[in-house]
């Protein structure tokens, strides 16, 4: 009598697994989530422990390896990896296709070979043909850098142990397989256990592994959500890829800041950085026009000018019509209703549109009073001073609350020549280091429309 072919069923979104099928999942409660996919096969759990017994280890017994970080030759990618490759991590890249995962990565090895380490990337996409083409347009190769074109995870492993190079990249995830797992590349239980050897390989062999992951629809990498739980740090591009720019954001660092951004520009030649990005991020704002507000926001550590643009017009169809780009839309919602109620205004039967330029898209709260300005200026047709530069919180009172990390976004702005600054009220300070810039405080949304109402 033939073997039952023994399965399970894996969430797709948070990897859990079960012997049933459920509608819905009882972990991440998403619904038809779960996927069948033929169990891996385990090891008897019962068998005697070989080798010798775990020891464990004080603390003050660790050597700290933060010294160790390898440059990567491009500051904008050490910045957003905490200040280099640390040996042994595992980092995911994800990103939209054609945005610059495996070109950003193609040059960093290059750097890194130039530089005197051995280097290896794995292509489970391209052939070598189609690699060197790409290589070719970057530039000239010299060092100790390898190429390979191959899907099977357990030679790349084995490989991996006998040549043991210092830094590999796996392109991409969801093309690798192993012959344990009896389901098809790109599948929850392949991309878990391939991740999982990767990690082990990583950690017991020194070497630092970079994983490019594709995305789904909705910008999350494929596969389940225990990959990023499982990789060290998780890198994604932003923006268009149809545009010039490129944002490699960190949402995951365990050796380094959560959200620090790198700001790159699409060449010919690859990915080239971009030192300045808020001077590079206000190129070509108009001058004299309504609506369009500077503010500054944290990026992670890194204080970045933006332009809030504004578009308020009377509608045809009686319901006013709310559209925001890089901003909440329910915080736009509420910035709305604050104006209404705290000014007095009425805009129910007004079109809405909120655009952040550049690309980004902004959760911090010192954006609110930019936008109210911003909104309000458009609105009454009131263009603002181009080189006053406003952040603050904004609440259902209509006050204007202070925001973390005041001095540095106010330095960024006299860096690139903005002579006034709004601000809240209960920030003002003498040690925000602004030389030449006028500080102006407010308390409410009413003392702030007074300041743009006498510039």
């Amino acid at each position: 009598m033939a073997k039952e072919k023994a399965t399970a069923f894996f969430c797709k979104e948070c990897g859990y697994e079960s012997a049933k099928w459920y509608g819905m999942c009882p972990s991440c409660h998403a619904y038809n989530s779960m996927v069948e996919a033929p169990k891996a096969p385990k090891t008897a759990s019962g068998a005697p422990r070989t080798g010798a017994r775990p020891i464990p280890r004080r603390l003050e017994e660790i050597a700290s390896e933060e010294g160790d970080r390898i440059g990567t030759g491009s500051e904008e990618l050490d910045r957003v990896l905490g200040g280099g490759i640390l040996p042994g991590s595992l980092i995911l890249t994800g990103g939209d296709p054609g945005i610059g995962k495996s070109t950003l990565l193609l040059q960093v090895f290059r750097n890194l070979a130039r530089a005197g380490h051995k280097v290896l990337y794995i292509s489970g996409e391209e052939s070598l043909r189609q690699l060197k083409l790409r290589a070719d347009r970057i530039g000239a190769f010299t060092g100790e850098i390898s190429f390979l074109c191959e899907t099977d995870l357990d030679a790349i492993a084995e490989l991996l142990r006998e040549e043991k190079p210092e830094a590999v990249v796996i392109d991409s995830i969801q093309t690798m397989s192993r012959g344990d797992v009896a389901s098809a590349p790109g599948s929850p239980a392949q991309v878990r256990e391939c991740t999982n050897l990767l990690l082990t390989l990583a950690k017991s062999l020194t070497i630092s592994i970079f994983i490019v992951g594709h995305v789904t629809k909705d910008g999350t990498v494929a596969g389940p959500r225990l990959l990023e739980h499982m990789v060290d740090t998780v890198l994604y591009f932003e923006g268009d890829r149809h545009a010039s720019y490129r944002i490699l954001r960190a949402v995951k660092n365990r050796f380094g800041a959560t959200g620090e951004i790198g700001v790159f520009e699409m060449t010919a030649e690859g990915l080239k950085e971009v030192p300045n990005p808020s001077a590079f991020m206000l190129n070509g704002r108009p001058e004299g026009a309504s609506g369009s507000v500077i503010t500054g926001v944290m990026e992670g550590t890194r204080p970045l000018l933006l332009e809030v643009q504004a578009l308020l017009t009377r509608t045809a169809y009686g319901m006013g019509r709310r559209t925001a780009a890089g901003i909440d839309y329910n915080r736009v919602s509420l910035l709305l209703a604050v104006m209404e109620k705290r000014l007095g205004l009425s805009l129910g039967d007004c079109d809405a549109y909120v655009n952040i330029t550049g690309g980004l898209r902004i959760s911090d709260p010192s954006l609110d009073l930019a936008v109210v300005l911003a909104m309000y200026s458009s609105y009454r047709d009131l263009p603002i001073d181009a080189s006053t530069v406003v952040f603050g919180e904004v609440g259902l009172s209509g006050e204007i609350r202070a925001v973390p990390m005041i001095k540095e976004r106010v330095q960024e702005a006299a860096r690139l020549g903005f002579s006034t600054a709004i601000l809240p009220k209960s920030a003002l300070r003498a040690d925000l280091g602004a030389k030449g810039m006028r500080l102006i405080g407010a308390a409410n949304l009413e003392e702030a429309i007074k300041v743009i109402k006498a510039e």
